[in-house]
């Protein structure tokens, strides 16, 4: 019998990304419940996959039909919609970026899923994705690890997306993460723009800091960091001795997508191109270019970070793995606690 999963949230993720993954996973999983926030998206999404549709989340988590809940709604309300989920009794959660918004909020979510034994996967498709695993592996493991590994020495994400209202609207509108204003924010205050930025990070680059920390696991300092109009990011900093630069650059004219991670060692670069977003082209490209001048690309697997990410999950539901909490509350600590940081050396010095 498949798993029955109830969606909450019918945004483009659910729509675009979730829904259609489910659906090339071989019967493990089914769509048994959407519910939206008023939105009237549900009903829609649902009635083709017949499924069940609501507004609100208490029909969907009172539904005894529904084993996973699928949290994909506005971050603000994941903290709350997780902990009624375990209220409701349900067996596993999986929560879109970011578990919570803040430090303390992600530690509570993550002990009380694991004081109930409830299942939970953070949606970071990237890190299940098949061409960061043949990079990760080409390059061993961490020193922390006591494993041979080639060093890595930097490391380099670089953005260039096109056009994205959710984003475009933080700056303009303020977006999903905050209220709106009255009037455009004033980003020549430092305050104003170190808090896009650090909406940004939490919101965009939180998707390859899982991958970073694999590699830099302790913060230690920010280096620079800017804010890029009209949407964007230039971010540097030192983890584990590793120089880390995050780079994003969205024009309203719209760029060629693109969505890049370099690791760098003494004798080599390892270059991984992701797919558009929003988009089921298999995994990720790895090409390496070595110091004697050699470049090899390797084939790209069929296999998307998405199907990959809930394939783990039915596993970790049916008991073929197992839930490791202590990486997933690593994981959403560390762009929170580069996300304040950034914010703190933005901000430093200014009084308006």
């Amino acid at each position: 019998m498949p798993l029955k999963v109830g969606f909450l949230g019918a945004g483009p993720g659910v729509a675009a990304l979730h829904v259609p993954t489910l659906g090339r996973l071989d019967g493990r999983f089914a769509v048994a419940h959407i519910a939206d926030g008023g939105s009237g998206k549900a009903r829609g999404l649902a009635e083709g996959l017949g499924a069940r549709w609501s507004s609100g989340e208490a029909e969907l988590l009172a539904d005894p039909d529904v084993d996973v809940v699928a949290v994909c709604t506005p971050p603000s309300e994941h903290e709350r919609q997780i902990h009624a989920a375990i209220a409701a009794g349900k067996r596993a959660i999986f929560c879109e970026k970011p578990l919570a918004t803040t430090r303390d909020a992600v530690r509570d979510v993550v002990a009380a899923c694991e004081d109930a034994g409830v299942a939970l996967m953070v949606g970071t498709n990237h890190a299940y994705d098949p061409g960061w695993l043949q990079a990760r592996e080409l390059l061993g493991s961490p020193k922390e690890s006591g494993q041979l590994h080639e060093p890595v020495q930097s490391i380099a994400i670089t953005l260039a997306l096109p056009p994205n209202r959710r984003y475009h609207e933080v700056v303009t509108e303020g977006g999903p993460f905050q209220a709106p204003p009255r009037e455009r924010p004033d980003i020549s205050k430092p305050a104003v723009a170190a808090h896009i930025v650090k909406q940004l990070i939490t919101g965009l680059a939180v998707h390859d800091l899982p991958s970073v920390r694999h590699f830099a696991p302790v913060f230690e300092s920010v280096e620079y960091a800017r804010f890029i109009p009209p949407v964007g990011y230039a971010v540097g900093y030192r983890a584990s001795g590793v120089m880390v630069q995050l780079a994003l650059v969205m024009l309203p004219e719209g760029p060629d997508a693109l969505w890049r991670l370099t690791l760098s060692t003494p004798v080599r670069s390892v270059d991984l191109e992701y797919p558009p977003a929003f988009v089921h082209a298999g995994g990720g490209v790895m090409t390496t270019r070595h110091v004697d001048g050699s470049t090899t690309t390797y084939r790209p697997s069929n296999q998307d970070g998405y199907k990959a990410e809930w394939l783990h999950f039915a596993k970790i539901i049916m008991g073929a793995a197992r839930v490791d909490y202590g990486r997933i509350l690593g994981d959403a600590l560390y762009p929170l606690e580069l996300a304040e940081s950034v914010f703190a050396a933005m901000t430093e010095g200014d009084r308006r």
